[in-house]
């Protein structure tokens, strides 16, 4: 294959991941904040840089509780692209 077209530092993504802020993983807070950071990743379009970030897996079943409680809230808020990042996650 032509070196114009591969691109060896790039890991399969034309962007760096994006940063998430998140609690130490010892914290009490930590899954629901992972839950909450994957939603956002995932409304955003980016699940992947929110995977490498909190070290869960999309519609990992620890975290459903997490985000049941936010699809609740996103249905109060109207917030679409929440509510469809949730809905799919719980799947």
């Amino acid at each position: 294959m032509s070196r114009a077209f591969v691109n060896e530092d790039a890991g399969g993504r034309d962007s760096p991941l994006r940063r998430f802020v998140l609690p130490d993983r010892e914290d009490p807070g930590y899954d629901e904040a992972a839950a909450l950071a994957l939603l956002e990743g995932a409304a955003e379009g980016d699940t992947e840089s929110a995977e490498v970030a909190t070290g869960y897996y999309w519609g990992e079943r620890k975290l459903r509780p997490y985000v049941e409680r936010a699809l609740a809230r996103a249905r109060e808020e109207r917030d679409e692209a929440a509510i469809r990042a949730a809905e799919r996650f719980l799947r």
